[in-house]
C-alpha cells in the first residue's frame, strides 16, 4: 500500500504506560516515490485540540476533508513507519491545511540555507 503526501491515515499508537494500542490518525509527509522502495512513510502525528499545544501546531480548518471526526492539529511530531502497519486512508488535508503544514514543517526543520 502507498500514499501520497497529505493524506491523513488511521494507524495503530502504542500507548506509553501500557502494552494496548489505539487507531489513530496521522499525516503522511514523504511523497510516493521517495520511499516507496522500502515500504515506509514519513508521518507527523495528529491529536485533538483538548492536548495541551506544542510549537508548530497547526489547526485542522477542514477537519471533513481530513476525515477527522474532532477538532484536531497537525503537530510537529515525526516519525517513520511500515506502510504495512497502516489501517487505511482516511481523508486528505485540504489546500490552505497543506500550505500551513508545509510552513511548519520548513520552519522545524529549516530547510532553507542561512548565513
Amino acid at each position: 500500500m502507498t500514499f501520497d503526501a497529505f493524506d491523513v491515515v488511521a494507524v495503530p499508537f502504542p500507548f506509553v504506560d501500557r502494552k494496548a494500542q489505539k487507531r489513530r490518525p496521522a499525516l503522511v509527509l514523504s511523497g510516493r516515490g521517495s520511499l516507496e522502495k522500502v515500504e515506509h512513510s514519513v508521518l507527523a502525528m495528529i491529536t485533538s485540540r483538548k492536548n495541551p499545544p506544542w510549537p508548530l501546531d497547526v489547526p485542522v480548518s477542514d477537519g471533513a476533508a481530513a476525515g477527522l471526526t474532532a477538532p484536531s492539529v497537525v503537530r510537529m511530531k515525526l516519525f517513520t513507519l511500515d506502510n504495512r502497519l497502516v489501517v487505511r486512508k482516511i481523508g486528505r488535508l485540504s489546500t490552505p491545511d497543506r500550505i500551513a503544514v508545509q510552513s511548519a514543517l520548513g520552519r522545524l526543520l529549516v530547510l532553507e540555507a542561512t548565513g
